[in-house]
């Protein structure tokens, strides 16, 4: 599926309420709508210039909406489903995170791995073989991948209130007619 306008990029991402990342309900204690709000909050804190990485926090895990029990492909069913809306950047940075996670499982062993993302880390491959890490690490993307990553993972949180989707929509206005900008240039 392929999202080609903000419009229905939210459509989506209003179903994610009430829908978790494994469809029997068992993963993360609370639902896609409320992981990609607290996703996207924590990015916006520490990272409030970079509306694009912001915006792959908000719409990282769609995938497990468009195909429930994908695991290994939901985040490039993700990356794929916003690329011609939302750019190449957000896309690529989707598509990391997956990645970025094998990639601190070599470079921060002792970090903690929420229970659901410990069982996926070997679905989507295990931890990074060092020379894997090494190219993960020369990609021009991979810090800003890691900072995803890290917000995916404290984004979790029941009960926190990270705002409402709605306040999103101008965010992704603006990311969306950026891209369509620079496309049209090209």
């Amino acid at each position: 599926m392929e999202l080609r306008s903000v419009e229905k990029l939210m459509d989506v991402l209003y179903a994610c309420r009430g829908a978790w990342d494994s469809p029997d309900g068992t993963g993360d204690p609370v639902d896609l709508h409320d992981h990609a709000l607290q996703t996207a909050a924590l990015l916006r804190r520490g990272r409030p210039a970079d509306k694009e990485l912001q915006i792959a926090g908000l719409v990282h895990d769609i995938g497990h909406l468009l195909r429930p029990g994908d695991d290994a492909g939901h985040a490039d069913r993700a990356a794929d489903a916003v690329r011609s809306l939302l750019g190449e950047r957000v896309s690529r940075l989707v598509r990391l995170h997956v990645p970025a996670e094998r990639y601190l499982a070599v470079v921060s062993p002792d970090r903690g791995l929420s229970p659901r993302s410990a069982l996926t880390l070997w679905a989507q491959g295990g931890p990074m073989s060092p020379a894997e890490a090494a190219a993960f690490a020369r990609d021009p993307l991979a810090e800003d991948a890691v900072a995803l990553r890290q917000a995916d993972e404290a984004g979790r949180v029941v009960g926190l209130d990270a705002g409402v989707l709605e306040d999103w929509r101008t965010v992704l206005e603006l990311v969306a007619a950026r891209h369509a900008r620079l496309g049209a240039v090209d």
